[in-house]
């Protein structure tokens, strides 16, 4: 079945200081990519047009500032 969220979690709380930083860089870029990928999968199944289609709205109504 693999390996329990509780051992993950243990070795995490255990690693070394130096490990720890290397697995913040690691996990943070996962992450990212990960978030990524479902982005460009709501693009392509259209999950976001409805508030794509919102904000258009509101900012031909006015609704919108420049940055």
């Amino acid at each position: 079945m693999g390996i329990a969220i509780e051992e993950i979690e243990n070795e995490i709380i255990n690693l070394p200081q130096d490990q720890l930083r290397k697995f913040r860089a690691w996990y943070e870029v996962f992450d990212s990519n990960a978030w990524d990928e479902q982005i460009e999968q709501d693009v392509v199944t259209g999950k976001l047009d409805g508030l794509a289609s919102a904000a258009i709205a509101d900012h031909k109504a006015g609704k919108s500032t420049k940055l």
